[in-house]
């Protein structure tokens, strides 16, 4: 390492010596799946408290972490992580015409964000009141996705750095080739969109445990999930075990963290007024939380006037909400709301019913949790183009958009738009519910799913994939299988743990974890998990996955009791789609110079889209009979007449040496006047009329051009004109 150094310069005859500065750096490896992940510690971003410069392959993020000096009023650990995604990282100018900034982040940028942030947020201490802010910048990306990258290099900018946090951490995705069955480590982008992987596992954890996880599945059965999750692990401890030795390298002394003094006045106050108060709170088989924070406001007003810091009494009241909860559960089981352990809400299901305007609906209940879902079908054209640094230019035919209004949750707020959370259980339902969508040969459709969350009180991402599912089957639209999710969690004290099946309110609130499943009957399709614990043993989830899987079944037997099947027609509301196929060389003739024929299809016809594939595929969307007016059309001018083929033709015009006539509205063909008689002709005088029909056989098909004889059709017609062959 270098640090400073002497340049001689020589301008106008005179020697200046000039002082500079040499970066410094320091680099460490690791092979990784056959790959070296390299991560290069300097001095570039030299006011950030840690960060890391992290290359795997071709992709490079840089990872910056900050802590700031001063203590703010909040009432939860201030920590936000950003996931920033420039343009230049894939060598390319994206954005419109009119806008080459970068806006806002996309979708897959805020999904990796939240990836991070549900990582690295249990592992520190949630009394600090500094803000802590991780930023990973995408600066060069190739064929591997920089969300794992994002996970280990926040592990490391936070581990070298002095901020206090409890990690390192690894992160790995592990996908299947369902052709194969070999398992493949870290999937590069192209191994991923071939189709060719039956799951992939987005999986973080230290010391053998998991924190964090992100699973699209087609079907594929829990066994599977867990053996998937344990060769995670072990991947987990080889990044430990290399991060162990860069903090022990590089690594800054740890800031102090912090210790709330818990006044004496106040645990008295608790112990004497509100422990058994609490308890029987808690424990009075109500759901929801209002009670609870009833409860709470009365314990805030009893020390107002004892000059205690209502911060300190409130984090203090919650504590002993999260330990009265882990005590009920783990030493007398019993639950908040009266259930038993494994038992889930009371159900309903329902499809349609709202208005004949919609093309599907569903309503979903579960136990507080109540959600509608909406379906609208379109043609190809109203499919999302996504234009990001790590999808350019693609099109996205089945799309699911989650809503969570503040009346869900009995609160007043802001409504319109959409935020992170909106955003990652929008994406968790569509992924859930994607296996199991027809392809667009079967069902040539763009499907749009909206779910609005009208009530909730625990798992309304879950509630959205059945309601979902209803909305779907309603519409008619053929899916492979219905899909429901159910949330699972967990009391753990130690070596002691209890499950728990369909978790609401305070168990979601205070519980150490949020594990989402959704699947069908034959095997699960997503999974999402959160935690507020340093992480979950194989052992718990492999537990928790077997009661997901019968929760599940008893939600699909509600749902399938409603309407097992999808209905056999769509809305007649909805758009009609018509597919044909032409060859790919008539492409051009269909579109026309400038789009003048297929313009002019869909003015004469009233059509609403005409969407042409690189392959011939056409789709033709349109409403009241449109599309198969435009569908005869493009038969028409596409037609392959063939030799031998029988037909009746109009003449257009005449000619010295025949006669040309109409096949149809677009093509036309020549009657030689050899082909009239099977005797020669000498002119064309009086034998053909221009408008008239006349039978024919189709005698020549070359270069485009069409023959056509009328005297292999009837070899008597031009007797029948009068004429007769010379003697």
């Amino acid at each position: 390492m270098c640090t400073t150094g002497y340049l001689i310069i020589q301008m106008s005859h005179r020697a200046h010596l000039v002082k500079i500065t040499l970066m410094k750096s320091q680099s460490f490896s690791l092979d990784l799946a056959g790959k070296t992940l390299t991560a290069e510690f300097s001095d570039l971003t030299s006011q950030a408290n840690g960060s890391v410069l992290l290359t795997y392959g071709e992709t490079a993020i840089l990872v910056t972490a900050v802590m700031g000096e001063q203590e703010v009023p909040m009432h939860y650990f201030p920590l936000s992580v950003e996931f920033e995604e420039k343009f230049y990282a894939a060598g390319a100018i994206l954005g419109s015409r009119f806008q080459r900034r970068e806006g806002r982040p996309s979708d897959e940028a805020v999904l990796s964000a939240r990836i991070v942030d549900r990582t690295i947020r249990p592992l520190f201490n949630q009394h600090i009141r500094q803000e802590v802010q991780v930023v990973v910048s995408v600066l060069a990306i190739g064929e591997d996705d920089p969300d794992v990258l994002g996970v280990i290099g926040a592990s490391l900018a936070l581990a070298v750095s002095d901020i206090p946090w409890r990690g390192p951490v690894g992160a790995v995705r592990i996908g299947r080739n369902k052709e194969t069955n070999q398992i493949v480590i870290n999937p590069t982008y192209a191994e991923r969109s071939e189709g060719l992987l039956d799951f992939e596992v987005l999986a973080c954890g230290k010391d053998s445990t998991i924190n964090m996880i992100e699973t699209a599945a087609h079907e594929v059965s829990e066994d599977d999930i867990v053996s998937v999750l344990s060769a995670a692990t072990t991947i987990h401890q080889q990044l430990e075990s290399w991060q162990i030795g860069i903090v022990a390298a590089v690594g800054k002394e740890k800031q102090t963290e912090p210790i709330r003094d818990i006044p004496e006045a106040l645990t008295k106050l608790f112990a004497d007024n509100f422990k058994t108060k609490l308890s029987e709170t808690l424990f009075s088989n109500r759901a929801g939380k209002s009670h609870i924070y009833e409860l709470k406001h009365e314990f805030l007003m009893a020390v107002k006037d004892r000059e205690i810091d209502t911060a300190i009494a409130g984090d203090f009241f919650e504590g002993e909400v999260d330990k009265e909860l882990h005590r009920g559960a783990l030493q007398e089981g019993k639950r908040a709301d009266g259930r038993g352990m494994d038992e889930v809400r009371e159900l309903f299901a329902k499809a349609g019913g709202i208005s004949p305007v919609l093309h599907g609906s569903g309503i979903f209940y579960r136990g507080g949790t109540h959600i509608f879902s909406a379906l609208t079908l379109g043609g190809p054209e109203a499919a999302q183009i996504i234009d990001t640094i790590e999808t350019a230019d693609t099109k996205k035919r089945f799309m699911h958009h989650y809503n969570f209004p503040p009346f869900s949750v009995g609160e007043t707020g802001r409504v319109g738009g959409f935020n992170r959370r909106m955003i990652g259980h929008g994406a968790l339902a569509e992924k859930a519910l994607a296996p199991v969508i027809p392809s667009q040969v079967e069902f040539p459709y763009t499907i749009r799913l909206v779910s609005e969350t009208l009530s909730s009180n625990g798992s309304s991402s879950m509630g959205s994939v059945c309601g979902s599912t209803i909305a779907l089957m309603d519409g008619g639209v053929p899916i492979t299988r219905p899909v429901a999710g159910i949330a699972s969690g967990v009391m753990i004290d130690g070596e002691q743990y209890t499950l728990l099946t369909d978790i609401q309110g305070p168990e979601d609130e205070f519980g150490d974890m949020d594990f989402k499943v959704a699947g069908t009957t034959e095997g699960v399709t997503a999974i999402q998990m959160d935690v507020k614990v340093d992480g979950i043993p194989l052992h718990i989830l492999e537990g928790a996955l077997e009661k997901a899987r019968l929760a599940r079944l008893e939600i699909l037997a509600v749902i399938t009791a409603e309407i097992a099947t999808p209905r056999s027609n769509i809305s007649s509301r909805a758009p009609e789609i018509i597919v044909v196929q032409i060859l790919p060389e008539q492409i051009g003739l269909v579109i026309g110079g400038g789009g003048k024929t297929i313009n002019s299809i869909k003015d004469d016809t009233g059509v609403e889209e005409i969407t042409i594939e690189e392959d011939g595929t056409v789709f033709i969307t349109g409403k009241n009979g449109t599309a198969q007016a435009a569908v005869d059309r493009i038969r028409a001018l596409t037609k392959i007449y063939e030799v031998g083929e029988r037909l009746n033709v109009t003449v257009t015009r005449l000619a010295t040496f025949g006669a040309f006539a109409k096949l149809d509205a677009f093509n036309e063909g020549l009657i030689h006047i050899s082909e009239i008689a099977p005797f020669r002709i000498e002119t064309m005088d009086g034998i053909l009329k221009e408008g008239e029909v006349v039978p024919v056989i189709i005698s020549k098909v070359e270069d485009g051009k069409i023959g056509l004889s009328i005297k292999q059709a009837d070899p008597d017609f031009a007797k029948k004109r009068g004429l007769e062959p010379k003697k």
